[in-house]
């Protein structure tokens, strides 16, 4: 997963970069990436039904064989239509991968180890996409060169499961909640995930477009991308610490005014490198523990039997917001300029906040010592991962209670 993540990372940062020399417009690319997001939607709905029909390791070899050929694609076929079908096809092809291996990982998990193995692998996903980065940044992108190392990177990650003799899990297909039912049970997690998703999106796929427009050298964009999911790392372990203390909607709104507050900072200061590269690292540190914390917060009103159905609801109202986020930005940058990325995404912080905020209004949460526990999840988890997560985290909990 390191291997493929770094695959993933340099492809994505290569949009922004070589679209930008190739004279794509920020709306095409915007187009070009959400159609990631929307192909990663679409495979997360049908990954499981492929790998009942004919197990994880063909799945694993055609989707591998897919995404290598997607990543050699790209210098071939210079269009931004061709760019976006590519990535539509990557979107879908990376989203099987990752419910293959969460589900092989799971499997092969005790309720011992089950926690550290997913942790590991949440942390080789983020760590992979910083590597992602130092790569790009090294490697001329006008060439063919930088593509090529991407497919390999990706080729190379599936030796270990071809190869491998060890017998493999079947998925299992879980339904997800309706989205009636999981704004009913919690609409400051389902608002929340959608706002979110969008706020990620741009992240992930319109920061490099951004450092592009702005004329930032290679090095610099990959720094600056790198500063984000560096952040995302870094702000998990104390915000996971405050979340078992205080009400998680006091935590969940004041993460989501930082985060909206440390957006606006290029737009006010102007997008020197330092600010960018401390806006980058704030941002990027909200974002991720948000996510977190908003599942978490939707557990504290369900039943463990309940959990996977909202997972998969929620990663659905993600990818929605996901699918929108780029191409909401990209227009804000045709229209205002290079700071709409910032007001976008402040904007969309903000709106957390305000909605979290009325939401307190309305409905009393959980005491402390009723909610669960804080779950650390990466958005780029399949409805496999969180739903392992957050089961594995509540039995824990659960047996911690007995066992008192």
């Amino acid at each position: 997963m390191f291997l493929i993540m770094i695959g993933n990372g340099m492809q994505s940062t290569l949009m922004g970069i070589r679209g930008g020399l190739e004279g794509f417009s920020t709306s095409e690319l915007s187009v070009v990436t959400s159609t990631y997001f929307a192909g990663f939607l679409i495979g997360s709905r049908m990954a499981s039904s492929f790998i009942r029909s004919v197990g994880h390791v063909r799945v694993f070899a055609a989707l591998g064989s897919f995404m290598s050929a997607g990543l050699i694609a790209f210098p071939m076929f210079v269009e931004p239509w061709a760019w976006a079908l590519i990535r539509l096809l990557l979107g879908f092809c990376l989203s099987g991968v990752y419910v293959s291996a969460e589900s092989w990982l799971n499997e092969k998990a005790t309720n011992t180890t089950r926690g550290t193995i997913l942790s590991a692998y949440m942390l080789a996903q983020t760590f992979g996409l910083v590597g992602a980065q130092l790569l790009v940044g090294v490697t001329p992108v006008e060439t063919f060169t930088v593509f090529a190392i991407a497919s390999i990177l990706v080729s190379l990650s599936f030796a270990p499961i071809l190869l491998s003799a060890s017998p493999v899990p079947l998925a299992e297909n879980i339904k997800p909640m309706s989205l009636k039912r999981l704004y009913q049970t919690s609409p400051l997690a389902t608002v929340g995930t959608l706002l979110l998703g969008g706020v990620f999106a741009a992240q992930f796929g319109m920061a490099s477009v951004y450092g592009s427009e702005i004329g930032l050298s290679t090095g610099r964009i990959t720094t600056f991308v790198a500063s984000i999911f560096l952040g995302s790392i870094v702000f998990q372990l104390p915000v996971g610490w405050l979340s078992d203390i205080f009400d998680r909607r006091l935590l969940i709104l004041g993460v989501a005014v930082m985060g909206g507050v440390a957006s606006l900072t290029p737009w006010v200061f102007g997008p020197s490198f330092p600010v960018l590269l401390g806006t980058g690292f704030m941002m990027g540190g909200m974002a991720s523990p948000l996510y977190s914390l908003l599942i978490a917060y939707c557990n504290d009103y369900l039943e463990l039997e309940d959990m996977p159905a909202a997972s998969g609801g929620i990663i659905f109202i993600y990818g929605i917001g996901a699918i929108a986020g780029p191409l909401i930005t990209g227009q804000m940058m045709s229209l205002i300029g290079d700071e709409g990325f910032w007001l976008f995404i402040a904007g969309t912080f903000l709106s957390i906040a305000a909605w979290c905020a009325y939401r307190m209004t309305i409905r009393s949460a959980p005491s402390v010592d009723e909610a669960g526990d804080y779950v650390s999840l990466v958005p780029t988890a399949s409805q496999v991962a969180v739903t392992a997560v957050t089961e594995w985290t509540t039995e824990q909990d659960e047996k911690g209670e007995s066992d008192g």
